[in-house]
């Protein structure tokens, strides 16, 4: 099994992963609020984020795809040395991927509004560029999986360290709560103006960074791992891997949530292990469909989103997709009753921004960071 094959299970996944991002939560909920309570559902619930502590399958998007951002390094990093780049090329080339989404972070978060002294300066795209750039340095310079594995230990316990041993700066806050967490404390002391909630707390901010490293060097694990030839260890074995890699990271997670919370706005080391595992079970369902049974014509539409996932991400915040689709669409909603427009105009967003990436894939027209 060639490289590209292989290739071809994360394009779909991380496809998969954007189309919630691209509308698909907003038509689950919309289908479900059809029937009586369903807006209230368990499953309408799991499109949203939850307020605080636990976890919900739209906390699952943004990891999932830092994770598969970290599978594809591997790849990349060995056919760039089999090409005999030089180093330093390949170092440039990390780091400069890293800055340029930090950038298109901050346009995203309204640099050409020029509100520079409130412009939020952490973003879901930094933390993307970063995480993935920190992890990728500490891949190119350990060799060894093993020392890597502890790089990966020190940061996930190192940061609980943080919450357990650094007492919170709101007097009778909890160190993981919002006011009292120590992550919290630095952004505001460091980049008051510059947060989501302003003067608050930003769920992307400084030091959270760090557990997010993990996030990233997870799917760098899982990447070498499935490079690994089939000659060595078959596709079913690498898939039956994956499943007991999942469960063992979920029950670590678990069992550590009992002390500390799983989080995504704080991005706790429980969060990293339990989301970690989703993100390896994920992959192992879209392998084995994949390279293992050979199944691939279903993948075209997840295959379209997936190559051009950060344009889409860019896209909806700068051109009027909702906007294209009431123009088509609006009349339509206005002769059925209000629940089923819902339904129309939710399937119509996601129908318009997949057209909008199917054009770029048919012109073959790919935003490369």
């Amino acid at each position: 099994m060639d490289t590209s094959k292989r290739l071809l299970s994360i394009d779909a996944l991380r496809g998969f992963d954007m189309l919630f991002i691209m509308g698909f939560s907003a038509l689950i909920v919309s289908i479900c609020a059809l029937f009586p309570g369903g807006d209230q559902s368990w499953l309408a619930r799991q499109m949203a984020h939850v307020d605080w502590n636990g976890l919900a399958h739209h906390d699952t998007i943004f990891p999932l795809f830092l994770f598969i951002s970290g599978m594809t390094f591997p790849f990349s990093y060995a056919k760039r040395t089999a090409a005999g780049f030089p180093r330093w090329k390949i170092y440039w080339e990390v780091i400069r991927r890293g800055l340029v989404l930090c950038l298109l972070g901050l346009v995203y978060n309204g640099f050409f509004k020029l509100e520079l002294s409130t412009l939020r300066l952490p973003s879901v795209l930094a933390r993307i560029g970063l995480a993935w750039m920190f992890a990728a340095l500490i891949y190119m310079n350990v060799k060894k999986v093993s020392w890597r594995i502890v790089i990966a230990g020190v940061l996930l316990l190192g940061y609980w360290a943080l919450f357990a041993l650094v007492a919170p700066d709101a007097p009778g806050a909890s160190p993981y709560s919002q006011e009292g967490a120590f992550v919290g404390y630095v952004d505001r002391q460091l980049i008051p103006n510059h947060l989501l909630s302003r003067g608050k707390f930003d769920p992307e901010g400084i030091l959270s960074t760090l557990p997010a490293i993990v996030t990233a060097m997870l799917g760098m694990f899982l990447g070498e791992f499935v490079r690994i030839p089939e000659e060595r260890i078959s596709g079913k074995k690498k898939t039956l891997w994956m499943v007991v890699a999942a469960v063992g990271l979920l029950t670590a997670g678990l069992l550590w949530s009992t002390v500390f919370p799983i989080n995504k706005k704080l991005w706790t080391s429980t969060f990293v292990l339990v989301v970690g595992a989703y993100s390896v079970a994920m992959y192992a369902l879209f392998y084995w469909l994949i390279d293992v049974k050979g199944w691939k014509k279903w993948t075209f539409f997840f295959r379209v989103i997936g190559m051009n996932s950060i344009t889409i991400y860019m896209a909806m915040r700068i051109i009027s997709f909702s906007g294209i689709n009431r123009f088509f669409l609006g009349g339509l909603t206005g002769l059925v009753p209000e629940p089923v427009g819902a339904v129309i105009l939710n399937a119509g967003y996601v129908a318009v921004c997949w057209l909008f990436l199917y054009f770029l894939y048919k012109k073959n027209v790919f935003l490369k960071v």
